[in-house]
């Protein structure tokens, strides 16, 4: 079996800002369209809002109805894993993490887990984390503490085949390298404060690596989260502007979004006759 490129994925930390009204979603259209409106666009999206509240399984699968089957959700675990117990007997909160995002299906992408910045590298408890972790996903850690960036961290990491989320936050910024299978990028602003639009400069660096990563062979799934003053969609669709054409063409699987409504459609119809006993 022959060698063969990877793929590239942009988009952004979520889709549900009322600020992007007007902006990126036309003023007409209503809210309980955006995320149609979003699929139309990009290919992936980033789950943001689990962080704070772990939806029912029955709305990831709402979710995953009503968007086309090239996009993919890669979805930030609950606080209550990585802040509040810190990986700490993490058996119960990743089992209920995976049963309801498994809803997801197919459109189910890596997993981001965040942690806190006011903790230390705790090499133990982290291997015990790695441990827990289902093999059949794509799992990511996201540090915010620079103390966890050392060989033996990566090394571990690459072990259990979790990967390095590299991320521009002021005070945990990472380089520009590959830890684990995939490549995993969050953009949270050109001050690391989540606001503001990225020089075309920087974005245009970040693609000839990202380029170069996919070349490589590595997926690719990079997510901006300035999205105050609705500059995360148009850094992501500046970004992927600037990839090779092999890795950044997102419009040619449109002529397939018509066929895929409908297919959405007999889903959602099932669904709804399921529920209606």
């Amino acid at each position: 079996m022959g060698w063969a490129p990877g793929s590239i994925r942009v988009g952004c930390s979520g889709w549900q800002y009322k600020h992007w009204r007007g902006d990126f979603y036309p003023t007409s259209l209503p809210q309980s369209q955006w995320l149609e409106h979003y699929a139309s666009v990009f290919d992936t999206v980033e789950i943001n809002n689990s962080f704070y509240r772990l939806p029912e399984a029955s709305t990831f699968s709402n979710w995953a109805l009503r968007v086309p089957m090239r996009l993919v959700f890669a979805v930030k675990a609950s606080r209550f894993l990585t802040h509040m117990k810190k990986l700490k007997d993490p058996e119960e909160p990743v089992e209920r993490l995976f049963s309801r995002m498994r809803a997801l299906g197919r459109h189910l992408g890596p997993v981001l887990y965040q942690l806190p910045p006011g903790w230390k590298a705790d090499v133990s408890r982290l291997e015990h984390f790695l441990n827990v972790l289902p093999r059949d996903a794509h799992h990511v850690l996201e540090f915010r503490n620079p103390s966890w960036y050392t060989d033996e961290i990566y090394r571990l990491m690459a072990r259990h085949n979790v990967s390095l989320c590299l991320h521009d936050m002021q005070g945990s910024a990472t380089g520009r390298f590959r830890v684990g299978p995939i490549v995993y990028v969050r953009f949270h602003g050109p001050s690391g404060r989540y606001q503001g639009g990225y020089p075309s400069d920087r974005l245009g660096s970040w693609a000839e690596w990202l380029n170069g990563e996919a070349e490589s062979g590595a997926n690719v799934y990079a997510y901006f989260n300035n999205d105050v003053g609705g500059h995360a969609p148009r850094d992501a669709m500046t970004l992927r502007g600037m990839l090779k054409p092999a890795f950044g063409r997102v419009a040619e699987a449109r002529v397939d979004d018509a066929r895929e409504a409908g297919r959405r459609s007999v889903r959602a119809d099932a669904v709804r006759r399921s529920a209606l006993g």
